[in-house]
């Protein structure tokens, strides 16, 4: 199977070698930085190939940021010979952009919820028109040792308000808020949240803005503070009575 990926990241990397070590897919990638497309089609084994490319592909897979994610399904999806899929992290917008553009392919959304360092884990999958090239791609990931499952395009952007945009926005709302302490006075709490906050803000700054500027959430953990900061002694214990 011939593949092409759109995004020399880490993502685009990941699935790229995920497919050419599980399926013996032959791999090639372009991005807007060349550079970036040869240093990935050097370190996966692939072939870089330009922007502009008119070449087919049985598979396109379109690991970009999400804001740009609609443009690059509308320049690329339609190379695609078998499937079109996307890693982008969100999937109501990428899977209406690629029915618009290339009705006649097999195409998917994928979701790893991880970052390409912590793999394998749990990939999100909505199948909008499945076969032969997507069941490879299913495959491949498997194979790879993660778990991947079938869920819906609405169940995962909403999921996500929760588990990306709520979550990120408090561990770096403790980050803002907390003061700096010797560790001795760590607990087991604060010594936790410490670890979050390392994790979140070992990443890319830029990842993490497009999350908030996708999906809902952070507004909600806003709120929620202000309430337990507004509660009394006795609304506090109800509040934290509702959760235990």
């Amino acid at each position: 199977m011939n593949v092409l990926v759109v995004g020399a990241g880490a993502m685009g990397r990941w699935f790229a070698q995920t497919l050419r070590e599980h399926a013996d897919a032959a791999v090639a990638f372009t991005d807007t930085d060349s550079d970036a497309a040869q240093r990935a089609a050097a370190s996966e084994g692939g072939r870089a190939v330009p922007t502009d490319t008119e070449e087919r592909f049985d598979l396109v897979c379109l690991a970009v940021p999400m804001p740009v994610a609609g443009v690059a399904i509308e320049e690329y999806a339609p190379l695609a010979t078998g499937g079109v899929v996307d890693v982008t992290g969100q999937m109501a917008d990428p899977l209406a952009a690629m029915t618009a553009v290339a009705p006649d392919v097999e195409r998917a959304s994928f979701h790893p919820l991880f970052a390409p360092a912590n793999a394998p884990g749990a990939i999100a999958v909505v199948t909008a028109a499945g076969g032969e090239t997507v069941d490879t791609a299913v495959g491949a990931l498997v194979a790879a040792g993660n778990e991947v499952f079938e869920t819906t395009a609405d169940e995962h952007d909403t999921a996500m308000e929760s588990v990306q945009a709520a979550a990120h926005a408090a561990v770096l709302a403790y980050a803002v808020a907390a003061a700096d302490v010797p560790e001795r006075f760590h607990t087991p709490v604060s010594a936790g949240l410490e670890s979050l906050v390392e994790q979140v803000t070992g990443g890319e700054a830029r990842v993490y803005a497009d999350i908030q500027a996708a999906f809902d959430g952070a507004e909600a953990v806003a709120d929620a503070a202000r309430t337990i900061a507004d509660a009394d002694h006795e609304e506090f214990a109800a509040l934290y009575d509702q959760l235990s």
